[in-house]
């Protein structure tokens, strides 16, 4: 057995395993961006394939979309052309000189801050590269959700698919780490190809609504939407037209919040 992310190392796989055809995160923030009136530069952070990137390209925007993984990076320049790809760390960056008017960070991308220092450094380099007014649009896995729930935990899921002719499984396992304030998640790959199986161990910060509202007025942002839902992974899914929630207890949490201190 090996170690590694098979998904990050095969974007095209990712994208095959998480499809995302008439994309709904794209559109989501797209509607996020336009009711709050923000101007056209945007910021991607952990843009991963660059599909989200490339809808927001699309509907006008100026995007540069920045990730870790350089296999991402290098199939989204490849694949989803338009926006500018770069490779940076959501937890400390500076992309200037000029600044955006809008950073986005979908799919729990934030969640890899881990501690408060990573959480700290995400907004401070936030406040760094946006203007006066401008706009942070995330969604993420909802810490609120598993407060005596664990239908989600403990219990191994398995998932398949064939890409390129080989059939490929997944056993995903998830359990929270209450120490560390983690959602610990193990993947354990199989093929029929021959290849040794590879397990992958990755984690997300459990945020809570309102400890997400504090930091975010730590560091000079108001907070303009806070809830569960709609958006682009809810069911039902969103749709244009939706208006944003008012609670914040299903799995997935939305936060629109402009930058004003």
């Amino acid at each position: 057995m090996t170690s590694g992310n098979l998904l990050t190392d095969n974007p095209a796989l990712y994208e095959a395993r998480f499809p995302d055809p008439e994309r709904l995160a794209g559109r989501w923030t797209e509607d996020c961006l336009r009711r709050y009136e923000a101007g056209s530069r945007v910021l991607d952070l952990g843009c991963g394939t660059g599909r989200d990137a490339a809808q927001l390209h699309s509907a006008g925007r100026a995007v540069v979309g920045s990730d870790l993984s350089e296999e991402m990076l290098a199939y989204a320049r490849d694949r989803h052309p338009g926006p500018r790809y770069v490779r940076a760390d959501l937890r400390d960056f500076s992309l200037g000189p000029a600044l955006f008017d809008a950073v986005v960070c979908l799919d729990s991308a934030l969640l890899y801050c881990h501690t408060n220092d990573d959480l700290d450094g995400f907004l401070a380099s936030c406040r760094r590269n946006l203007v006066p007014g401008g706009l942070l649009v995330a969604e993420m896995r909802n810490g609120a959700y598993f407060l005596g729930r664990n239908d989600l935990l403990d219990t191994p899921r398995d998932n398949s698919l064939t890409w390129q002719g080989v059939s490929y499984r997944s056993t995903t396992t998830l359990h929270i780490d209450r120490t560390a304030q983690l959602l610990r998640r193990t993947r354990l790959w199989t093929t029929d190809d021959g290849s040794a199986p590879v397990e992958q161990r990755s984690a997300w910060r459990l945020l809570l609504p309102q400890e997400l509202r504090h930091f975010l007025i730590a560091h000079g942002f108001t907070v303009l939407e806070l809830h569960d839902g709609p958006g682009p992974r809810t069911e039902p899914p969103w749709q244009e037209g939706d208006l944003p929630g008012a609670s914040a207890d299903a799995d997935r949490l939305h936060v629109v919040a402009r930058l004003t201190g």
